[in-house]
């Protein structure tokens, strides 16, 4: 028991479960404590629970497909972009421009989407542009650290196995960090996902849940609020965990 009040102590797989599960009745109980009485900033369970059933009566399911759907598009059509140019960073010629790319994360989201709303009309459309060109940036930037992290030794072992500049490229960056690549789209999807939101309540007209989350904002619906929260919450981490689990499955022998 003392274990579990010391800074960096192991503590076994079965502790570390009954632990979360303290932790959640704790914060159920805290939930409940608090607000109980007439007047309370957090909305109760009873509120969150008629949350939940209002929004699947307007169709919450629909609208969780239309967010997935943007999710898988978007994030594929980034990690094509990403992956030729961070493929290309250790060619002279393109470092410069990738480089160029990881840059572009600082740019204010606001802005570019202004300009991509000129060039292009339709709202779904506009909608996987403006979340493509965002993962970009930050797909780009982790990959291409994740090139660099690659130690000398991986290169000269290659040069002892007359491997050429190409060859090398191909075996150590490209096949030699598949499983790491996996990890970095799992990691950016947090991003992705977050981001979703604030796209699709921006662009409402093609629905999905960022479309709910603003209405609900509109007329300060609070327990759909956080009905809306917890939903998107548990589809991220079924996500994140699905990612990681895909990856251990196809590289058992990943040291990540």
């Amino acid at each position: 028991m003392k274990k579990i009040f010391i800074p960096l102590e192991k503590i076994s797989k079965q502790n570390r479960t009954l632990l979360i599960l303290v932790w959640i009745v704790l914060l159920i109980v805290l939930w409940f404590a608090g607000t109980a009485g007439e007047k309370h900033l957090f909305p109760n369970p009873a509120q969150v629970a008629k949350g939940f059933s209002d929004l699947y009566n307007e169709g919450l399911v629909t609208h969780i497909f239309h967010s997935l759907q943007l999710c898988f598009i978007s994030i594929s059509l980034a990690i094509i972009v990403s992956l030729f140019f961070a493929y290309l960073w250790p060619v002279p010629v393109m470092k410069p421009v990738s480089e160029f790319i990881t840059k572009l994360r600082f740019l204010p989201f606001t802005g570019l989407s202004y300009y991509i709303t000129l060039l292009i009309s339709d709202a779904r459309d506009m909608q996987i542009w403006i979340l493509v060109i965002f993962l970009t940036t930050f797909l780009t930037t982790s990959l291409i650290a994740v090139i660099r992290d690659i130690p000398q030794e991986e290169f000269d072992h290659a040069k002892t196995l007359k491997c050429s500049r190409f060859e090398t490229l191909v075996q150590v960056v490209i096949l030699g960090r598949l499983d790491y690549v996996i990890d970095v789209i799992r990691q950016n999807l947090a991003i992705t996902w977050m981001l979703i939101v604030t796209v699709e309540s921006i662009v409402v007209a093609s629905g999905g849940l960022g479309f709910l989350i603003k209405n609900s904002d509109k007329f300060m619906n609070h327990g759909r609020i956080i009905a809306l929260q917890i939903i998107i919450l548990l589809i991220g981490l079924g996500l994140d965990y699905g990612i990681n689990f895909l990856r251990k499955a196809l590289f058992r022998f990943s040291k990540i």
